[in-house]
C-alpha cells in the first residue's frame, strides 16, 4: 500500500467537509424562494414534506456505507474488476430500493401525517410536494452507492464536485420555477426532482471506470451468490444500526416537546449544533472508511493503525475547535438562530452540553467509519444496540429527576458507549487485516 498520510486523510476529508457544508445551502434556498410567495402553507409543505423525505432516505445510506467498505477492500486487493462490480451490485439494489419506495409512498406518507397532524391546506401541498419529488428516489438512493464508491477510490474531490453541480442546479431551477413561472410547492420539488437526476447523470460519468469492465462482465458474475450474500447480510445489519441510531434522535426530538414551547425550541436550537458537528466528523470517518478498507483489504495491520490513528487525530483536532466556539461564543451563536428572549436564555442553560459532545463523541464517528472499511457492520449494529439500551435507561432513570438535562445526558451516554463499545472491538478489525498464514 502507499504511505498513509497526513496528506492522504486531508486529501479526502477536506473535499467532503466543504461537500457536507452545502447541504443545509439547499433547504435554506428552498424555504427562501418558497417564502417569497408571502403565505404559511407552502413553507410548512416544503418543511414538512421535505422531512418526510429526509426520515426515508435516511434508511438507505447503508448502501454508501457498504459500497464504501467493499469498494475500498476490493481496491486494496488490486482487485479491479470486483471494484466495478460492487458498484453494479449497489445500484441494482438502488434501483429495487428506489422502485419500492416509489409504489410504497401513499401509505407512508399517509402514516407521517397520522404521526404528525398539520393542516388540511398543508397537508394537500406537502403530498403534493412529495409526489412530484418521489420520482427521483431511485436517483437519490443510487446517488448513496456512487459517492460511496468514489470516497472509496480517495475520490473526494468528485464528490464535491458532483454535490456543487446539483447545487447549482437545483438553486437555479428554484429560482425559474418559482420566482419566475410562479409554479410555488410544485416549482420547488419539480427543481429537486430534476437535481437529483442531473445529479445522477453527473455521477455515471463520474464513475464510467466502473461500466467499462461491464462490457466483459457476465451476468453469473455480477449475480454471483457468495457476494450478493455478503452484500445483503451487511446492508441489513447497517440498515438496523441507522434505525436504532435515528430513533435516538427522534425520541429527543418527541421527549424534548414534554419539556413545553420554550424547552423544545432550546433543543432545537442547539440540535443544529450538533448537525453541523456531524459533518465535519463524517468528514474524517469518511477517510477511515477509504484507507482502512484498503488496508483490510491489502492485509496490511501497520497501514491500518496509521489510518485509525492520523483520522482519530484530526478528527479530535476539529472537536477541540468546535468545543473552543462553542465556550467562546456559544451565547452570539443561539442569538443568531433565534430572537426570542426566553429561548436564548433556556438554550444558554444548556449549552454547557455542547461542549462535551464533540469531545464525547467523535471516537464514535471515526470507529464507525474504521468498521465500515473492515466491512464489520454485524458489530456496529451489536454497539448500536448495546447503546441504545444504555441510552434508554439513562431516560428512564434521570428524566424524572433532571427534565431536559437528562435528554442532554442521555445523548452524551451514547455517544461515550458507542466510542468505548467499538474500541474494545477494534482488535477484531486488527485480526480481520492480518496477512494469511
Amino acid at each position: 500500500m502507499e504511505q498513509i498520510t497526513n496528506r492522504r486523510v486531508l486529501g479526502i476529508a477536506l473535499p467532503i467537509l466543504v461537500s457536507n457544508a452545502t447541504i443545509p445551502l439547499l433547504g435554506l434556498v428552498d424555504t427562501a424562494v418558497i417564502g417569497q410567495l408571502g403565505q404559511a402553507a407552502p413553507i410548512g409543505a416544503v418543511g414538512v414534506g421535505g422531512v418526510i423525505l429526509a426520515s426515508v432516505y435516511m434508511l438507505f445510506t447503508f448502501l454508501r456505507m457498504a459500497t464504501s467498505g467493499l469498494t475500498a477492500q476490493a481496491h486494496g486487493r488490486r482487485d479491479p474488476k470486483e471494484v466495478a462490480l460492487v458498484l453494479h451490485r449497489a445500484l441494482l439494489l438502488a434501483a429495487a430500493c428506489g422502485a419500492g419506495f416509489i409504489l410504497c409512498h401513499v401509505p407512508l406518507v399517509s402514516g407521517a401525517f397520522w404521526f404528525s397532524p398539520a393542516s388540511d391546506e398543508v397537508e394537500e401541498l406537502a403530498r403534493s410536494y412529495v409526489t412530484i419529488r418521489v420520482w427521483g428516489a431511485p436517483a437519490t438512493i443510487a446517488l448513496y452507492a456512487m459517492t460511496g464508491w468514489l470516497i472509496a477510490l480517495e475520490r473526494a474531490r468528485a464528490v464535491l464536485l458532483l454535490q456543487l453541480f446539483i447545487n447549482i442546479v437545483n438553486i437555479a431551477l428554484d429560482l425559474i420555477f418559482v420566482i419566475g413561472l410562479g409554479f410555488g410547492v410544485a416549482g420547488v420539488a419539480t427543481a429537486t426532482l430534476i437535481g437529483e437526476w442531473a445529479g445522477f447523470a453527473m455521477a455515471l460519468y463520474l464513475c464510467r471506470d466502473a461500466f467499462l469492465p461491464a462490457v466483459r462482465s457476465s451476468w453469473q458474475q455480477l449475480s454471483d451468490r457468495v457476494a450478493l450474500r455478503q452484500t445483503m447480510s451487511m446492508n441489513a445489519d447497517l440498515v438496523l444500526r441507522s434505525v436504532l441510531l435515528q430513533f435516538s434522535y427522534t425520541s429527543f426530538v418527541f421527549l424534548s416537546a414534554g419539556q413545553g414551547d420554550v424547552g423544545l425550541a432550546a433543543n432545537q436550537v442547539l440540535l443544529q449544533f450538533l448537525h453541523l458537528f456531524s459533518y465535519m466528523l463524517d468528514a474524517f470517518a469518511f477517510s477511515a472508511e477509504a484507507l482502512v478498507g484498503q488496508a483490510v483489504g491489502a492485509r496490511a495491520v501497520a497501514p491500518l493503525r496509521r489510518a485509525t490513528r492520523l483520522s482519530g487525530q484530526w478528527a479530535l483536532g476539529g472537536s477541540l475547535l468546535l468545543t473552543l466556539v462553542t465556550v467562546l461564543g456559544g451565547p452570539s451563536l443561539i442569538a443568531l438562530m433565534t430572537s426570542a428572549p426566553e429561548v436564548q436564555a433556556e438554550a444558554a442553560r444548556y449549552l454547557p452540553w455542547l461542549w462535551l459532545l464533540p469531545l464525547a463523541s467523535f471516537g464514535s464517528y471515526i470507529f464507525d467509519g474504521v468498521f465500515i472499511g473492515a466491512t464489520m457492520a454485524r458489530q456496529m449494529r451489536n454497539v448500536m444496540f448495546v447503546s441504545i439500551l444504555l441510552y434508554i435507561a439513562t431516560l428512564l432513570i434521570a428524566l424524572p429527576f433532571l427534565d431536559n438535562h437528562a435528554l442532554w445526558l442521555a445523548l452524551l451516554v451514547l455517544n461515550i458507549a458507542r466510542t468505548l463499545l467499538m474500541a474494545r472491538a477494534y482488535p477484531l478489525v486488527e485480526a480481520k487485516a492480518a496477512p494469511l498464514s
